[in-house]
């Protein structure tokens, strides 16, 4: 299993994915609004959403755990 991780503090403007979707490496996962700016945040490697740790609008600090993937 591999946790995809918020790179900095923000708040999660949008979803890209579903649990139990399939992705690829590099797709976006999540969007985050951070300083007025919009950051992805990409899986590193292929597989299956598992677990979306987050809802739209939620506020997540660096390095917290934003998705499984598996």
């Amino acid at each position: 299993m591999q946790e995809v991780k918020a790179s900095m503090a923000g708040s999660v403007w949008k979803i890209a994915v579903n649990e139990g979707e399939k992705v690829e490496e590099g797709q976006d996962i999540v969007i985050l609004e951070s300083m007025k700016m919009e950051i992805p945040i990409p899986a590193e490697t292929s597989g299956t959403i598992k677990e979306l740790k987050v809802s739209e609008g939620d506020f997540v600090n660096e390095e917290e755990v934003i998705a499984v993937i598996e």
